[in-house]
């Protein structure tokens, strides 16, 4: 059996790099919820592909300066 792992992200330092955006402001942008925000911020939820792309586009970088997959 293979062992889960855990997708991480960096999405509230980015937020709080990018002169303290709110999670309500992301998510306006991404077009999702709040809670969807903070459960994907809180690792509780993992985005689709389309909504990780959108979150790395707000920010201006890659989709591996986002979220991080261990090795």
């Amino acid at each position: 059996m293979v062992k889960p792992t855990k997708v991480t992200n960096s999405i509230r330092a980015l937020r709080f790099a990018r002169g303290e955006m709110t999670q309500a402001e992301l998510a306006d942008r991404v077009g999702v919820t709040r809670q969807t925000v903070i459960a994907i911020e809180q690792g509780r939820y993992s985005p689709s592909l389309e909504v990780a792309f959108q979150i790395a586009r707000v920010f201006g970088v890659g989709l591996d300066d986002v979220f991080h997959y261990p090795d």
